[in-house]
Protein backbone atom coordinates (compact mmCIF):
# COMPACT_ATOMS: atom_id res chain seq x y z
CA UNK A 1 0.00 0.00 0.00
CA UNK A 2 1.36 3.45 -0.91
CA UNK A 3 2.13 6.11 1.71
CA UNK A 4 -0.79 8.20 0.37
CA UNK A 5 -3.17 5.33 0.89
CA UNK A 6 -1.86 4.85 4.44
CA UNK A 7 -2.27 8.58 5.14
CA UNK A 8 -5.81 8.59 3.74
CA UNK A 9 -6.67 5.54 5.82
CA UNK A 10 -5.19 7.17 8.93
CA UNK A 11 -7.07 10.44 8.32
CA UNK A 12 -10.32 8.55 7.82
CA UNK A 13 -9.73 6.78 11.13
CA UNK A 14 -9.02 10.03 12.92
CA UNK A 15 -12.11 11.66 11.47
CA UNK A 16 -14.26 8.70 12.42
CA UNK A 17 -12.84 8.82 15.94
CA UNK A 18 -13.88 12.44 16.40
CA UNK A 19 -17.32 11.90 14.86
CA UNK A 20 -16.44 13.76 11.65
CA UNK A 21 -17.20 12.07 8.35
CA UNK A 22 -14.42 12.22 5.76
CA UNK A 23 -14.90 14.46 2.73
CA UNK A 24 -16.41 12.80 -0.34
CA UNK A 25 -13.96 11.29 -2.77
CA UNK A 26 -12.46 13.89 -5.09
CA UNK A 27 -12.93 16.78 -2.65
CA UNK A 28 -9.55 18.26 -1.80
CA UNK A 29 -10.37 20.20 1.38
CA UNK A 30 -10.20 19.05 4.98
CA UNK A 31 -13.62 18.83 6.68
CA UNK A 32 -12.18 19.28 10.18
CA UNK A 33 -10.53 22.56 9.16
CA UNK A 34 -13.68 23.45 7.21
CA UNK A 35 -15.85 23.17 10.29
CA UNK A 36 -13.44 25.47 12.11
CA UNK A 37 -13.36 27.93 9.19
CA UNK A 38 -17.16 28.10 9.11
CA UNK A 39 -16.99 29.17 12.75
CA UNK A 40 -14.14 31.62 12.23
CA UNK A 41 -15.95 33.36 9.37
CA UNK A 42 -19.13 33.41 11.53
CA UNK A 43 -21.24 31.61 8.92
CA UNK A 44 -23.43 30.43 11.81
CA UNK A 45 -24.52 34.05 12.32
CA UNK A 46 -26.84 33.61 9.31
CA UNK A 47 -27.07 29.85 8.78
CA UNK A 48 -27.98 26.92 10.97
CA UNK A 49 -25.12 24.48 10.42
CA UNK A 50 -25.11 20.95 11.85
CA UNK A 51 -22.14 20.47 14.17
CA UNK A 52 -21.68 24.21 14.76
CA UNK A 53 -23.40 25.91 17.65
CA UNK A 54 -24.91 29.33 17.30
CA UNK A 55 -28.07 31.29 17.77
CA UNK A 56 -31.34 30.26 16.17
CA UNK A 57 -31.15 32.28 12.97
CA UNK A 58 -33.26 32.40 9.86
CA UNK A 59 -31.42 34.89 7.62
CA UNK A 60 -29.80 32.35 5.33
CA UNK A 61 -31.04 28.84 4.60
CA UNK A 62 -30.14 26.04 6.99
CA UNK A 63 -27.23 23.99 5.65
CA UNK A 64 -28.41 20.59 6.87
CA UNK A 65 -28.40 18.02 4.06
CA UNK A 66 -26.19 20.21 1.91
CA UNK A 67 -24.50 17.26 0.18
CA UNK A 68 -27.85 16.15 -1.25
CA UNK A 69 -28.72 19.51 -2.80
CA UNK A 70 -28.62 19.62 -6.57
CA UNK A 71 -28.21 23.38 -6.87
CA UNK A 72 -26.84 26.29 -4.86
CA UNK A 73 -27.66 29.96 -5.25
CA UNK A 74 -30.92 29.00 -6.98
CA UNK A 75 -29.37 27.86 -10.26
CA UNK A 76 -25.74 26.79 -9.85
CA UNK A 77 -25.02 23.02 -9.91
CA UNK A 78 -23.78 21.88 -6.50
CA UNK A 79 -20.21 20.93 -7.36
CA UNK A 80 -17.14 21.48 -5.17
CA UNK A 81 -15.78 24.13 -7.57
CA UNK A 82 -19.08 26.02 -7.77
CA UNK A 83 -19.58 25.88 -4.02
CA UNK A 84 -16.08 27.22 -3.36
CA UNK A 85 -16.72 30.03 -5.84
CA UNK A 86 -20.07 30.83 -4.18
CA UNK A 87 -18.45 30.95 -0.74
CA UNK A 88 -15.70 33.28 -1.97
CA UNK A 89 -17.63 35.51 -4.40
CA UNK A 90 -21.38 35.33 -3.80
CA UNK A 91 -22.04 38.83 -5.16
CA UNK A 92 -20.40 37.95 -8.50
CA UNK A 93 -22.73 34.97 -8.89
CA UNK A 94 -25.88 36.73 -7.67
CA UNK A 95 -25.59 40.50 -7.22
CA UNK A 96 -28.89 40.51 -5.29
CA UNK A 97 -27.91 37.93 -2.69
CA UNK A 98 -27.85 38.85 0.98
CA UNK A 99 -24.77 36.67 1.43
CA UNK A 100 -21.75 38.91 1.95
CA UNK A 101 -18.28 38.43 0.53
CA UNK A 102 -16.22 37.69 3.65
CA UNK A 103 -12.76 37.55 2.13
CA UNK A 104 -12.60 33.75 2.42
CA UNK A 105 -9.26 32.41 1.21
CA UNK A 106 -9.14 29.75 -1.47
CA UNK A 107 -7.82 27.16 1.00
CA UNK A 108 -10.49 27.97 3.60
CA UNK A 109 -13.18 27.75 0.92
CA UNK A 110 -11.98 24.26 -0.10
CA UNK A 111 -12.06 23.19 3.55
CA UNK A 112 -15.54 24.66 4.04
CA UNK A 113 -16.71 22.80 0.92
CA UNK A 114 -15.27 19.56 2.34
CA UNK A 115 -17.26 20.02 5.56
CA UNK A 116 -20.50 21.10 3.87
CA UNK A 117 -20.38 18.11 1.53
CA UNK A 118 -20.32 15.76 4.53
CA UNK A 119 -23.74 17.08 5.57
CA UNK A 120 -26.21 14.60 4.22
Amino acid sequence: MSWRAWCALGLAGLLAGCGQKPAPQGVTGNPVRGRLALTQYACHACHQIPGITGSAVHVGPPLEGFAKRRVIARNLPNTPANLARWIREPQKIDPHTAMPALGVSEEDAKDMVAYLLTLD
